[in-house]
């Protein structure tokens, strides 16, 4: 096992994944990283994006997560996120309509809380269309 990481994604209704694995790149806020055993200590906030887990030098998994945290050990990856799902199971259809509900309530919006709440909500529907369209590994 010295060859692998143990990956844990957790979201706030279950936890999705817990398994040893090659690797795992996950979207942190100041950039995406990767980590492998042995990886220095890190915490970071996660933004919207993709988490790619490999095994056999390609990529198995591709899971969307809406943000959230992750805490780096030598030993294991364990990502917080707020919301998770295999990119597979993205609903197009759904995420435009979410992008364009949330654009068209933002030009309602009444304060900065509020403002910002919907502009994440456009920055989640834009990764999970972003996701599907363009797949990074």
């Amino acid at each position: 096992m010295a060859d692998q990481i143990n990956f844990e994604l957790v979201s706030p209704e279950r936890l999705l994944l817990s398994e040893p694995v090659e690797m795992v790149v996950v979207p942190g806020t100041e950039g995406d990283f990767g980590v492998l055993p042995g990886h220095a200590p890190l915490v970071s906030t996660v933004r919207p994006g993709v988490i790619a887990v490999f095994a056999d030098g390609k990529v198995v998994q591709r899971i969307f997560v809406a943000g959230g945290f992750a805490e780096v050990t030598p030993e294991r990856c364990t990502v917080l996120a707020e919301q998770a799902l295999p990119v597979s199971d993205i609903d197009r259809v759904a995420a435009e309509s979410e992008m364009a509900q949330a654009r068209a309530d933002l030009t309602e919006a009444k304060d900065e809380v509020e403002r910002e709440r919907l502009e994440s909500r456009i920055a989640a529907a834009e990764a999970r269309l972003a996701a599907l369209d363009n797949p990074v590994y």
